[in-house]
């Protein structure tokens, strides 16, 4: 993909979020921007954390040891939510964590959780459903400088 005359690829996106409708919007929207070969799903925080550790089984291990360029990730979540996959991924020690940038991409609009999201996440950022491809460039620009 080019954007503006740069080119961006990350090496694989992660969705985390319960609505598989959404997740295959969003997978949709991604592939179109070609921004990435590889889009991951996971229908909570729980199966997003086992992905990221290998526990997960998934016949793309190999690529998977490496840390995804985005993750989005959704609040409400049944099994472990938004919240708890934060906390949990914090307190890991995924080596580069901090080439991901996590987005919370959500549909609630309590400041409160606006606010407790830029106070958890130094590169990420709060942005509402549905994605789109304004929001993506969007965030390539602001947090994949290095990659322009």
């Amino acid at each position: 993909m080019t954007l503006r005359g740069m080119k961006i690829k990350l090496n694989w996106i992660l969705l985390v979020d319960d609505y598989e409708s959404d997740n295959f919007l969003h997978s949709r929207l991604i592939r179109k921007t070609g921004i990435t070969d590889h889009i991951f799903t996971a229908m909570n925080g729980r199966e997003a954390i086992d992905l990221l550790t290998g526990k997960s089984g998934n016949s793309h291990s190999e690529m998977t040891r490496q840390l995804p360029g985005l993750i989005f990730l959704d609040l409400n979540m049944p099994v472990m939510d938004g919240w708890e996959f934060l906390e949990d991924y914090q307190r890991s020690d995924f080596p580069q964590k901090s080439a991901s940038v996590i987005i919370i991409l959500t549909t609630s609009i309590n400041p409160a959780d606006k606010s407790k999201a830029e106070q958890m996440l130094e590169s990420g950022c709060f942005l509402y459903k549905p994605l789109s491809k304004e929001m993506i460039y969007d965030i390539l620009e602001r947090k994949f400088p290095g990659s322009l």
